[in-house]
């Protein structure tokens, strides 16, 4: 018996896009020296300077122990510094040198161009409103779990 196909998971097309939207991230930072999740922990510490190496790791999508081997290379070469936090002695905050703006900032040309790509037949409202969405469709997730 055939008939038609049943539609798509919603699931299954987000990890679609996660794979292709990735696939195209690597090629785009690959050539400035990151790695994706190099290139998402520099963003990540872009918008919020002094992160501590596990929410980084959450931030990110990696393991903690992960993180701090990712966060002992950038450091290495000079993308990031780490301090201890005035709140915790114990716990390092993690912050972008000026070389790690840099990098950041040589990688947004390709990144716009391929949001750009991605939301090409969506409208400023209707990009906003899938902004919103998937926010909140991944605070469900998070909290669900």
């Amino acid at each position: 018996m055939s008939g038609p196909l049943p539609e798509a998971r919603t699931a299954y097309l987000v990890k679609q896009l996660e794979l292709a939207l990735r696939g195209r991230l690597d090629s785009a930072v690959r050539p400035h020296g990151l790695t994706v999740v190099q290139y998402t922990a520099l963003t990540e510490l872009a918008r919020d300077p002094g992160l501590s190496a596990a929410e980084l790791a959450r931030r990110s999508f990696v393991s903690a122990q992960t993180m701090q081997e990712l966060i002992v290379r950038l450091e290495q070469v000079g993308l990031v510094r780490r301090q201890p936090a005035e709140h915790n002695k114990r716990v390092l905050e993690t912050t972008l040198t000026e070389l790690g703006q840099r990098k950041l900032h040589g990688c947004d040309h390709e990144v716009d161009e391929i949001e750009r790509d991605m939301l090409a037949d969506l409208d400023g409202e209707a990009t906003e409103a899938l902004r919103q969405v998937l926010r909140s469709c991944t605070k469900r997730v998070r909290d669900g779990a």
